[in-house]
């Protein structure tokens, strides 16, 4: 099992992650006291994958607008007042 302290994994993760899909394990320390370790995966379908269910793009005009609110107060008038006073 390969040791390495944490500013070493920052500088060279690449390095290290390639190390753990050869199977390689590393153990992360800081400073002298270990608090991790990266295993590889054990099969591929352990992975969660999360696919989006159309490949269309869609463009913000497909979007539905939410219903006009009903409100009171003119949000104009807020938004006016709140301005004015910067």
């Amino acid at each position: 099992m390969r040791k390495v302290r944490i500013a070493e994994l920052k500088s060279r993760l690449s390095e290290h992650l390639r190390a753990v899909k050869r199977g390689e394990t590393i153990a992360i320390f800081e400073r002298d006291s270990p608090i991790a370790r990266i295993t590889p995966l054990e099969s591929q379908r352990s992975v969660l994958e999360i696919r989006p269910r159309s490949t269309r793009s869609r463009s913000l005009a497909d979007v539905a607008l939410p219903a006009p609110l009903k409100l009171k107060t003119d949000v104009l008038v807020l938004l006016a007042q709140e301005r004015g006073e910067r």
